[in-house]
């Protein structure tokens, strides 16, 4: 199989928690995504994964994990923490690089602080580490549309705000197909994750954060702000900021040059 691509599950908290695994290092890369894990989480998508993020599979072992299965109203972005770092000792992770994407970068903030042995390093790529009026803006809107099973205007809200003009007129005359197919069974787990991103705030504890660190932004973001990067790497002591110029939230899919930056920060 491609990479020793896998799927699996692994007990956390009260519920099990899916994930899936590539790659032939000998260190460990710990990926969390964002709020898209609410719709759909990563399970059966290890050889989609393994090609997309093909260029950490020589160095690193790569998980991607995403949040476990039953969620309870009010779990907190601290809670996913607490219990990803469970799932990673069940999986004999004792130590990896952690990259935490939107969402998961919030809880990629509390896993290094409170968990500070797990954190090699730390990449915080398009994240918050406390509300602010963009992002309650983009996420409220979203938990309303989810509230009314509207999924075509969830995506299409989510992807105007992400991209760019230039990437968007490619791929608007796609949306009259969204949400036709592969709507979710329920909202309420979208739900209990926005909710969580509206309650983060890490902020005042960032300063407990010790192994290298890089946080990425967009300047353009209009989902967590083009203030949220600079604010966050300013309260991590040595922390690395890169600022992408002309790219929002979805960077992370849009900027070529985005693994290969990070790749290079995790070999230094």
């Amino acid at each position: 199989m491609f990479y020793h691509a896998r799927n699996g599950s692994v007990r956390a908290g009260n519920s099990e928690m899916y994930y899936i695994s590539f790659g032939n290092g000998n260190k460990n890369l710990v990926m969390l995504p964002g709020l898209g894990d609410g719709l759909a989480t990563v399970r059966g998508m290890a050889f989609a994964f393994a090609v997309m993020y093909r260029i950490y599979a020589e160095k690193f072992t790569v998980y991607v994990f995403s949040r476990k299965n039953d969620l309870q109203e009010g779990y907190s972005t601290r809670e996913m923490a607490k219990d990803q770092a469970e799932a990673m000792a069940a999986l004999g992770i004792a130590k990896a690089v952690i990259l935490g994407i939107s969402q998961g970068g919030m809880i990629a903030q509390y896993l290094a602080v409170d968990y500070p042995d797990l954190a090699d390093k730390l990449i915080l790529a398009v994240t918050g580490s406390r509300p602010n009026e963009i992002m309650e803006k983009a996420v409220g809107g979203w938990m309303e549309m989810a509230r009314r099973g509207n999924y075509r205007d969830l995506l299409i809200d989510t992807a105007e705000k992400s991209y760019s003009e230039r990437y968007l007129r490619k791929y608007r005359r796609l949306y009259p197909f969204l949400g036709r197919t592969g709507k979710p069974e329920s909202f309420g787990r979208f739900l209990i994750q926005a909710a969580s991103c509206l309650s983060h705030n890490a902020y005042d504890e960032l300063d407990k954060i010790m192994c290298p660190t890089l946080v990425v932004g967009g300047d353009c973001d209009r989902i967590v702000g083009a203030v949220s990067a600079p604010e966050t790497a300013g309260k991590i002591s040595g922390s690395e900021l890169f600022i992408y110029h002309g790219f929002g939230h979805g960077l992370y899919e849009e900027a070529k040059d985005f693994n290969r930056r990070l790749l290079s920060f995790l070999l230094e």
